[in-house]
């Protein structure tokens, strides 16, 4: 089935804000989001320590963030390695795609002293052909990173899993936004089934950045008036939360000094990216062949 348009959305601001809770853990799910598809959780384990996926009506994306990697075990089959990263300015991404029905226990191999951090993001089967039915693991050396925008504009974007994977609902994505520069920009949306411009995707951000006092700030806006200027969601993010995108355009900018990164986790009835932008800053894409490229991206190499 191939929805409209999202569902209504009656979330304040403040409840599309995630904090980390005492544990350092950030989640939301259809429930807690108030859209249909998509789950997204961050997790650390210690050395030994696990968790068993929930996977028998959803499909699952896993990629480590910090302090090392897991292991993926199997009821049947060897498992999977995740060696992972010190830290996602120190590397690219190790990460998993386990489909749904696949019984799997993720279990922390961290760095010593450290906990692995890993993003675990989900969402329910479509019934779509040609989804992967094996668990598919995606090394730093799959990645085949993108510079996009120009100028203060620009960002890394490294594709996890992008439109040509073999998921089913899922995208899942990183992006590196230089300190001082936008991301998202111009502001687009994908909030209305309209191919091929546009197409309904929820959408989660989850932050990292090198230092513990850094801050960028996240706008999630629109401007058919449903949702007042007084009440747009327009916060300062901090390492570890979480960002919900319910519907509207989602721009980010990095504090002065401070780069920033966010795993991008989306889940929607079509296989694409596509996104129409706010015609008001449309225009600005003009301005890109006379900036050129930020030159100091990409921030993070294989």
């Amino acid at each position: 089935m191939i929805h409209a348009a999202k569902l209504p959305s009656d979330l304040s601001p403040g409840m599309l804000h995630v904090k980390p809770g005492a544990n350092g853990e950030v989640a939301a799910d259809p429930h807690r989001s108030g859209w249909r598809y998509l789950s997204f959780r961050s997790c650390g384990l210690g050395e030994g320590e696990h968790l068993e996926l929930d996977s028998a009506e959803r499909e699952s994306a896993i990629v480590t963030i910090s302090g090392g990697g897991v292991e993926i075990a199997f009821e049947d089959g060897p498992s999977l390695d995740l060696a992972g990263r010190s830290s996602v300015f120190d590397g690219l991404p190790w990460s998993a795609y386990i489909p749904a029905g696949t019984p799997a226990r993720i279990i922390g191999r961290p760095l010593p002293g450290r906990r692995a951090v890993i993003g675990i993001a989900q969402a329910p089967l479509s019934g779509r052909a040609g989804v992967e039915t094996e668990a598919v693991l995606v090394r730093p050396a799959d990645i085949e990173l993108e510079i996009r925008g120009a100028g203060n504009c620009t960002r890394q974007v490294n594709p996890i899993m992008p439109p040509g994977f073999p998921a089913d609902r899922l995208l899942v994505s990183e992006t590196f936004t230089p300190s001082g520069n936008w991301s998202g920009w111009p502001p687009h949306k994908h909030d209305i089934d309209d191919p091929p411009r546009e197409a309904v995707l929820e959408e989660t951000y989850f932050f990292q950045f090198q230092r513990p006092e850094a801050w960028g700030i996240q706008r999630v806006y629109g401007r058919d008036g449903a949702r007042e200027s007084a009440n747009d969601l327009l916060v300062p993010v901090r390492h570890g939360d979480l960002v919900i995108v319910d519907r509207g355009y989602h721009p980010f900018i990095a504090a002065p000094g401070y780069d920033a990164y966010y795993l991008n986790a989306l889940a929607g009835d079509r296989r694409t990216l596509a996104n129409s932008e706010d015609p008001d800053l449309a225009w600005t894409r003009s301005l890109w062949p006379a900036l050129g490229p930020d030159p100091r991206l990409p921030l993070v190499r294989p």
